[in-house]
Order: C-alpha cells, then structure tokens, then sequence
C-alpha cells in the first residue's frame, strides 16, 4: 500500500498543477497582450452608430473624387486636393473591393484609429511599462475626438496611425546606440513611416521637430552617435518620395486653405484645444492631467520625449500660420492626441492611491460620455439630411425627370447634387438641368453651373416635363440658393405640384 501511496503521489501531483499551470499561461498571454483591448475596444466605439450622421461636405469631397476612373482622379489632383492624392487611390481601392455604402467609406478610418490605440499602448509600454500603455490605450479609445475621426471618410486617421508608428520605430531604434541590423530595420520602418505621414497630411511632418528633439536629447545624454547618423539617413530617406507632392500641394494651397486666417492666441484657447479633444471638459481633463509628470522629479525624464512630440509640432505650426499659408486647424494636428493621452495616462498611473488613478480614467470616460453622445445624432456634422431627401425624390421618380440644386459662391459647402448621387439607387437619375459641366469634366470637386446668359437655353435643351428643386433652405424658401434667373427661368415654365420638407431641405416638385 505504501509503494501505491508513493507512486501515486506526483501523478496527482501533476494534477494539480495543471490549473495553476494554465492559470500561469492566461496571465503570461494578458501581459504580453495588453495592447490588444485598446485596440478592440477602440474599433467597437468607432463602429458604434457609424452610419446614423450622412456624409457632410468633406466627406462627400472625398466621394466625389474617387467616384471616377483612376485617369480622372489623377487629372482631378493636378488641379486640386493633391496632398488627398494617396488616401484617395486607398480608398478608391478598398470601394472597387468591397462597395461604397456609409459604412463602408468610414471602416478604413475605425481601422486606422484602432491601430493607432494599438501603438498609444505599444509607445506607453517602450517609454513607461505595460499598465501605463494598457492606461493610454484604453483613455485614448474614450476621447471623441478618435470617434469623431474614426468615423469619418477623411485622412486625418491615417496621419495618427502613420506618426504613432513613426514615433514606435525611433524609440525602439534609439534603443541602440549603434547601428546594427535590427536596428537598421527600426530605422527603415521610421522612414517608411514617416514618408505614409506626408502622403496623409502633410502638416503631420510638424512632428519631425520633436523627433529631432528626442534624438539631440538622447546624443547629449550618451554622446552616441548611430541615433543621430540613423536619423539623419532616415528622414531624407521618407521626405524624398514626397517632394513632388509638397511641390505641387504649394501651388495649389490658395484653394485648399484659402478660407483659414492666422491662429491668435485666443483662438488656442477657445477653439483650438476643444476641437482637438472633441470636448471642452476632455481638453481641460486631459490637459490637467499631462501637466501633473512636470511635478515628478523621477517621471520627468521618460515624459520630456513625450512633451516634446505634444508641443513642439503645435508651436511649430502656429508660427509657421502667422505668415502668409495657414495651417493651424485642430483637425489637421490630430496627430498629437496620442503624446497628450500617453502623459496624461502617466499621471494617472502615479497617483496614489491607485485608486485615485482609476478614479480619474472614470471621470473622463464621463466627461466625454455627451459629446460621444452628440457627435452620433443625424445632425452633428451637417443640419440637412440628404439621404432622406434622396427618399423622397426616389419614391416619385419618374423616368425623365429634371433636377434643380443651388450652386454659386456656396456650392462646396452643400454639394447638394454630389449628395443626391451618392443616396439615389443607380436607376434613379434625373437630369441637371442647370449644370455645364460635371465635376469630372471640369477636373474638379464641384459641378459648374451654366451661365445666366445660358440658363434658359440650358433649361430648353433638356425640356423635361417634371423638376425637382432641391435646395437646402425650409418651406419658407423653397428656392433658395438658386440665381435670379433660374428662379424666373423655372417659374415662368413650370408650376409646383407638391412641396416636401425633410430636415434641413425642400424638395419641390414642379410640372410644365
């Protein structure tokens, strides 16, 4: 019975283990993952009502220009948008795999913010440890600002993506105080990294100021000079490519940023923060919170990198907008939000009592909670709801029908027409009746309207027996937006049959 006893001692043994064993494993998996929930639960909150607002005028700019053949869009860039050029052949792409719907426009850019709260945490972890990174990827998901963005057919995703990336590689390659192969890789995807950046917003490249001065801090710190030789060869190595891009963005600047004026000082308090975070209480939350490591003699050395990649590219912006060409805009250093989240989740990990720390991640969870809120209301981008409006129109079309939408000096601002398209099923198809020229045969982003000197002619060479009048105005005005001429030329021919208002428009149906 003994020699039993004995022999099946280290079998239950074993047994045992087995759960402490697995156990071990689950814990070992969750360390090595911790990036993975900022991750997931960014993309959940993108995804979280991403079709209930339409597509608003920039938005349906990007529309517009994929929508057309790849010569047209190329010729579409040497006019216009050209610093657009590379997310527009991505996403150009992507619709010829997969379609075109509200979600679908929107999905790369929920990718792309989840991938950069993929890198908040990867960048936490290099500079801080795990907790902080598993910290700034879960307070990076709960910013509405990363909703806001996530949730919108633009660049300004790829831009975050392309600099957290950029700003990964240098600190995993500043790691190395020579250069050696792996290192040489690190410096290879800086480049790459760097150079995506440019091509999805130029303006992101302000964060090569704070690069430089992560590099000339590490040099007088070690007196290494493979992170300086490294840079050095790398940097030119990713601007290279995007010469003739910033060359031909320069010429084309007065359309693109006419309509912005020098930043003032005020203007950086009162509109510049709150549109970078999406909300005035998150801005200052955030804020406070990244101020606080200035105060801890030992956190003071591991967040300077961060400080310098959160302020040096605003600075550098704001003076360069004080001349002639005018960059500052929120939306356009969107690419800082994640330094600002990084240090103020340093804060909230110093904090002691920890609990204080969680308790402070809960209070801007709450802070943003209405403007995550308000920013998925039908109308938070735009007051009109053209998807709605193309409903109406659809429910009634008849074969042949005509088509009358506002143009002049506010055109890129509705896009009335661009609207219309994108909402109307293929089979629906009423005719401009005032258009000269579409937007692809003029090379541009907008439609051109026929001249007042041609607006009954143009009206007669289509000669359609129903129009549809749709302008962005209320019951009040149903014409509103349309010239004098084609007002006269339209109520000297036709006579309204019915009038229909959704939000934000009127649609008037009109017989000859």
């Amino acid at each position: 019975m003994s020699i039993s006893t004995t022999c099946e001692a280290p079998e239950a043994g074993r047994t045992q283990d087995r759960p402490a064993e697995a156990g071990r494993q689950l814990k070992d998996l969750a360390r090595r993952g911790y990036w993975v929930p900022p991750g997931l639960l960014t993309l959940l909150v993108c995804l979280y009502r991403i079709t209930r607002t339409g597509l608003w005028r920039d938005e349906l700019a990007t529309w517009s220009a994929i929508d057309r053949s790849p010569g047209q869009l190329y010729a579409l860039l040497h006019h216009i948008d050209a610093v657009s050029g590379a997310y527009y052949f991505l996403l150009r792409g992507w619709v010829a795999l997969v379609g075109s719907s509200v979600l679908l426009l929107r999905l790369p850019s929920a990718m792309a913010m989840a991938g950069s709260a993929v890198l908040v945490a990867l960048i936490g972890r290099q500079v801080f440890d795990r907790r902080i990174g598993l910290t700034a990827g879960l307070l990076f998901t709960v910013i509405p600002s990363v909703s806001r963005y996530g949730q919108e057919a633009r660049s300004y995703a790829f831009a975050v993506l392309a600099v957290a990336a950029a700003s990964w590689a240098l600190l995993r390659a500043l790691e190395r105080p020579r250069i050696d192969l792996r290192g040489a890789g690190w410096w290879g995807l800086y480049a790459g990294s760097v150079g995506c950046a440019g091509l999805f917003h130029l303006v992101s490249l302000a964060v090569l100021a704070g690069h430089a001065g992560i590099v000339g801090h590490r040099w007088w710190r070690v007196r290494a000079r493979g992170p300086v030789a490294g840079f050095l060869l790398s940097v030119p190595l990713g601007l290279l490519p995007l010469l003739p891009l910033a060359w031909i963005g320069m010429h084309q600047q007065g359309q693109q940023l006419g309509w912005l004026d020098a930043p003032s000082v005020q203007y950086v308090g009162d509109a510049f923060w709150p549109g970078l975070f999406g909300s005035s209480w998150t801005s200052i939350t955030v804020m406070a919170l990244a101020v606080l490591p200035l105060a801890w003699p030992r956190g003071r050395r591991r967040t300077l990198d961060l400080y310098l990649l959160a302020l040096l590219p605003v600075g550098l912006v704001w003076l360069v907008s004080q001349g002639g060409s005018h960059y500052f805009l929120d939306r356009y250093l969107l690419f800082t939000l994640p330094f600002w989240v990084l240090l103020a989740a340093s804060a909230l990990a110093g904090l002691r009592p920890r609990a204080v720390g969680l308790v402070g991640l809960v209070a801007v969870v709450l802070l943003a909670g209405p403007q995550q809120i308000q920013l998925r209301k039908p109308d938070a981008r735009e007051r009109f709801d053209a998807a709605r409006a193309a409903a109406v129109l659809a429910a009634d079309y008849r074969p042949g029908d005509g088509l009358a939408v506002p143009r002049g000096p506010y055109h890129w601002f509705f896009q009335v027409d661009t609207a219309l398209r994108f909402y109307l099923p293929p089979q629906v198809a009423p005719t401009d009746v005032f258009r000269a020229k579409s937007a692809v045969q003029q090379q541009g982003l907008y439609s051109a309207a026929c001249s007042q000197d041609r607006t009954l002619a143009c009206l007669a060479a289509v000669a359609p027996p129903r129009i549809w009048v749709v302008t962005v105005a209320d019951r009040n005005d149903p014409f509103a937006g349309l010239s004098d001429t084609e007002k006269a030329a339209l109520t000297s021919q036709y006579r309204v049959r019915s009038v229909t208002e959704v939000p934000g428009m009127v649609l008037t149906l009109m017989e000859r």
